[in-house]
């Protein structure tokens, strides 16, 4: 009978303990990081949808900052920020045509 929810062991070892209570911390930061990532590529993907270049223009220069701080914390590869800002651009770009 495998349960969703397991019950996690406590840590008896020192270095163990610590590393769990670090491992909370940085589970929130990443966590964190990732929804401010999907936001800004939210808010570029609204823009477009909209039709408006000049807003798709604006939340897209924000993006790319935020894209680019996580991947040079190393939240995702550096190709898989180039692959969404070109993306992001590109449809960016169709609204011209």
């Amino acid at each position: 009978m495998a349960t969703s929810s397991k019950v996690k062991k406590s840590v008896r070892i020192a270095s163990g303990r610590k590393r769990a209570r670090q491992d909370v911390k940085l589970n929130a930061a990443n966590t964190a990081l990732r929804s401010k990532f999907r936001t800004a590529i939210k808010g570029v993907l609204k823009a477009v949808a909209a039709g408006d270049k000049a807003k798709a223009g604006e939340t897209f220069r924000t993006a790319q900052k935020v894209i680019d701080s996580i991947a040079g914390k190393g939240m995702f590869h550096k190709n898989k920020a180039a692959r969404h800002k070109s993306r992001l651009a590109a449809k960016i770009k169709s609204l011209a045509a």
